[in-house]
């Protein structure tokens, strides 16, 4: 039985992951090929139009700018939070009478090496998120300086591209939490993390599904008016 016990975390951390990381690709598929079923492809979708109608120019540069500024405002609060977690985590890492290292509750391997990849799977988890956001918010700025600049005839392909990126970025950073997630619960054993797993994909399912159909933009260019000479 203590065998056994062992070497949950072999059978269990793998297959979670391998539940989540399938997902992910699925989700990946469906993002290229079948954009408007998906919640993210639906909203790049909407970004797009979104972005052409705000090239106009006169009181839309206004209010681009200020919904790209309170994006970047919450983009940055992300990126702030996930490297005061990687601190808190590496601090934590170099605790050898740490919590993970000394609760008997957990039913798993408690050696130090189970430990320490435990830190370290969150510590890197927490880093490449922090990484994604920073690469979102760099994004945002990008399409802020597009925008606010109107009498370069800036194209419009320039700041839907920035845009699209900028979210794409964002999600991948929100991604890499829901994995830092599932390590958190590797920390209270190897069980709770593969019920973590797959509680997760089972909402994701839901969440990232989109069954709206998408709104037909139209053209926001002003058609010209024939005045005909009587």
């Amino acid at each position: 039985m203590e065998f056994f016990v062992q070497y949950l975390d072999l059978i269990l951390v793998p297959a979670g992951l391998l539940i989540l990381f399938t997902y992910h690709l699925y989700l990946l598929y469906r993002v290229l090929k079948y954009p408007a079923t998906t919640v993210i492809g639906y909203e790049n979708l909407n970004r797009m139009a979104w972005v052409e109608y705000m090239m106009q120019g006169g009181s839309n540069t206004s209010i681009a700018l200020s919904v790209i500024s309170s994006n970047i405002t919450s983009t940055i609060y992300f990126a702030t939070m996930s490297l005061t977690l990687s601190s808190l985590i590496g601090t934590l890492a170099g605790n050898s009478s740490s919590f993970l290292s000394k609760n008997i509750f957990i039913v798993g391997d408690t050696s130090s090496n189970t430990v320490s990849l435990k830190y370290i799977s969150m510590l890197l988890s927490f880093m490449l998120a922090f990484g994604s956001f920073v690469q979102s918010a760099r994004y945002y700025v990008e399409a802020d300086f597009y925008i606010s600049t109107p009498l370069v005839n800036m194209p419009v392909t320039y700041v839907q591209r920035s845009a699209i990126r900028a979210n794409n970025f964002w999600q991948l950073g929100l991604r890499l939490l829901y994995f830092a997630m599932a390590f958190l619960f590797w920390g209270f054993g190897p069980i709770p993390m593969f019920a973590s797993c797959v509680i997760m994909v089972v909402l994701l399912i839901f969440l990232d599904s989109n069954s709206k159909p998408l709104h037909q933009y139209q053209s926001g260019k002003k058609k010209k008016k024939k005045v005909e000479d009587v």
